[in-house]
């Protein structure tokens, strides 16, 4: 059954979509692996319009503002549900002014640690900060990005104090993290790999509840003994509230498609993330979660952006 858009099937022309990164970024790649699909199925062209910044602020508040008829759609990202808390005057809400159509992918962010640490696991890494309370510091790709927040939740949930050296970007943080400046960090397991593998660093966990592809030898922290721990990165498509629920569902039903391809499973798997599907109320049931997560640590951490 076509959705109609004002008595004509949907979509009668190209489709904007937004993304809330920087190009060649992971969540523009993911966009460009599954886009290209919905464009075939739908014959229309979904077209790709980069629009980064102030944690993807920039974005949602121009797709927020766009028509709710389906043309202009938000690629959204976790970060989002940070943003939502971390900025004080947003101009849009993210669960009042977005109808989630649905997930495209799912990756954890990986614990890794300098090898000069005497650790090989997370039980052991708690017991040796516990030890040092205010002396093991963990690097970040900056104030209030999602490595940083999920350091700051894992300090929490071991009850452990960690000391915060952000930076501008993963590349000099991890770079100070393999020269032993800093001991500890949480990112993609992307970046760290290759330094795994070289030993230069050592994995320790992965903050999701099962294995991630691109590291599929290192445990979960629910292996780890920390069950409710649980933080990574996501990609999404989000369009405007009071989007049709017609249209909603054919989106919905086309992107889950595009992403289980086995082309779209393999692509994903090169940049580390899962196909993870599902209906709307399962995306906005995770939104909503996050939000709350994110507003718990912020407020304990009084995490701020620079």
């Amino acid at each position: 059954m076509h959705a109609q858009a004002q008595g004509v099937p949907y979509p009668a022309k190209p489709v904007r979509v937004v993304v809330s990164t920087a190009a060649a970024s992971g969540a523009d790649l993911v966009a460009r692996i599954v886009l290209p699909k919905l464009s075939e199925s739908f014959g229309r062209q979904f077209v790709v319009e980069n629009r980064p910044g102030a944690g993807g602020s920039i974005a949602a508040d121009m797709v927020a503002r766009a028509p709710a008829d389906g043309y202009t759609l938000l690629f959204g990202v976790a970060g989002l549900t940070i943003t939502e808390v971390l900025y004080k005057k947003l101009s849009y809400n993210l669960e009042q002014d977005f109808a989630p159509v649905g997930l495209v992918g799912a990756a954890p962010l990986m614990l890794v640690v300098h090898p000069s640490l005497p650790v090989r696991s997370v039980k052991e890494l708690i017991a040796f900060a516990k030890a040092r309370p205010g002396q093991i510091l963990y690097g970040s790709s900056g104030n209030g990005s999602s490595p940083h927040l999920t350091a700051e939740l894992f300090g929490m949930e071991a009850a452990v104090r960690l000391v915060h050296v952000p930076y501008k970007g993963s590349p000099q943080a991890v770079s100070d993290l393999i020269a032993g400046q800093v001991t500890m960090m949480f990112a993609a397991p992307s970046t760290f790999m290759p330094h795994v593998n070289a030993g230069r660093l050592r994995a320790l966990a992965v903050s999701s509840d099962r294995r991630s592809v691109a590291a599929p030898k290192v445990p979960t922290m629910a292996e780890m003994g920390m069950a409710d721990f649980k933080a990574g990165t996501w990609n999404g498509l989000l369009a405007p509230s009071g989007t049709s629920p017609e249209i909603i569902g054919r989106l919905n039903s086309e992107l889950s498609n595009a992403a289980r391809l086995p082309e779209s499973r393999e692509r994903l798997a090169k940049l580390g993330m899962d196909a993870v599907t599902g209906p709307p109320a399962d995306f906005a049931a995770l939104i909503h979660a996050e939000i709350g997560k994110w507003r718990k640590v912020i407020t304990a951490s009084r995490a701020r952006v620079d």
